[in-house]
């Protein structure tokens, strides 16, 4: 047990701004592979490079994780992610890209197993443990932040050649995060030789899982068609220049991490059921004023832009919410099991949506923007309501 929460708070927190940044920006790349004629099938498919490896090395990892240990797992992922940081910038090719995101994919697999790990394994407590969630998953929010601002900046810039170059503060803050490791105890759950992943995987499926882990695919499949394709909507729909696009998605990023914050420290008041689907009704209340503005007003209404980054508030606490009402009742022993199963699902639904939305925008749909993705809050919501009719049965 880690005996001070607040000093394996900040290591943790580094984390995932890390691992944030690198994956979160696909929207920019996005943005600055299309103006340099890269095809939006080409680019729609680029997120499988970062999702697939995620949801095929999951399983593989909770072995190694569990023979070499969380603290030096984590160490591993983040040291090749600052290593493969430091060289994109002086790579020009675009199949480097599909093979950096592969590798910024596998690391991130074991990084977010080893943090869930460490969280799992200290904390027992259900509400204790969605606020610590909440606290962890809201610095994932700031790196879509600072990715969107800081290469914003930069891209519309003199020096706006040099976009790429931004990558070497990942680097940097990748090295920090190793030194805060390093110095700091942690303990480690008994290590295990190996394994029976398959009989293992038997005993922890039930329907309810299933249905968690259908909630799961269908939340990141949302958060995603907003986090990398956003600024693309923004400026293809909208008629917005790229930097205003990036700090118009920024704002999104910026209201999630603030409902993420505000959960951590309201969430021991409320129902987590009651709580989340509150945060799903907003969802659908803020999209159908969205879809009245497109569809009565005008298609391109600049007041799309200000609505858009205020769904952010309500979306984000979904993930953390339900995650943590699930995996508090997961035995320690299979947390990290459990963890991988949430990082597959996480990174099939990121994978889909994001093929998904190069279809919408390569046909030239994107007036239907809104209600594509008032029609997966929908879901989600349908999906959750049974989820929770059932979620107080033992797993």
């Amino acid at each position: 047990m880690i005996s001070n929460h607040s000093k394996i708070s900040l290591p943790l927190k580094l984390t995932f701004l890390i691992f944030s940044i690198v994956l979160n920006c696909m929207g920019i790349v996005i943005l600055q592979l299309s103006e340099a004629k890269v095809t939006y099938e080409k680019l729609g498919f680029l997120e499988s490079f970062k999702d697939l490896p995620i949801a095929l090395i999951s399983l593989f990892a909770v072995n190694f994780i569990s023979r070499f240990g969380t603290k030096k797992s984590l160490i591993l992922a983040l040291t090749i992610v600052g290593i493969c940081s430091l060289i994109l910038p002086f790579v020009e090719v675009f199949w480097f890209y599909k093979l950096w995101f592969a590798i910024i994919g596998t690391c991130f697999a074991i990084g977010k197993i080893c943090v869930f790990g460490i969280i799992r394994n200290n904390i027992s407590e259900e509400k204790s443990l969605a606020k610590t969630m909440n606290n962890v998953e809201a610095s994932f929010m700031i790196g879509i932040f600072l990715v969107n601002t800081g290469f914003g900046w930069l891209i519309s810039s003199q020096f706006s050649q040099f976009w790429k170059f931004g990558f070497l503060s990942v680097s940097i803050l990748s090295a920090i995060a190793i030194f805060l490791f390093l110095k700091l105890p942690i303990a480690e759950p008994a290590k295990i030789e190996k394994e029976n992943i398959i009989k293992d995987l038997s005993t922890l499926f039930n329907p309810l899982l299933i249905i968690f882990l259908a909630i799961i695919f269908s939340i990141v499949f949302l958060e995603q068609s907003f986090n990398s394709w956003l600024p693309s909507f923004y400026k293809k729909h909208l008629k917005v220049n790229s930097f205003f696009a990036l700090q118009a998605s920024s704002f999104l990023a910026l209201f999630s991490y603030i409902g993420r914050t505000i959960t951590a420290n309201i969430i021991h008041r409320f129902s987590l059921s009651k709580y989340y689907i509150f945060c799903i009704s907003l969802i659908v209340i803020v999209l159908a004023i969205i879809i009245g503005i497109q569809f009565v007003d005008t298609q391109d209404s600049k007041a799309l832009l200000f609505l858009f980054p205020v769904i952010g508030l309500f979306l984000s606490p979904l993930y953390p919410v339900i995650n943590s009402k699930m995996i508090a009742k997961i035995d320690k022993s299979k947390a990290n099991l459990f963890t991988s199963l949430i990082v597959i699902f996480s990174s099939l639904g990121s994978s889909v949506s994001s093929i998904m939305m190069a279809a919408l925008f390569g046909n030239q749909l994107l007036s239907f923007y809104s209600v594509y993705i008032l029609s997966s809050v929908l879901v989600i919501f349908i999906i959750s309501l049974i989820y929770f009719r059932f979620a107080d049965e033992k797993i």
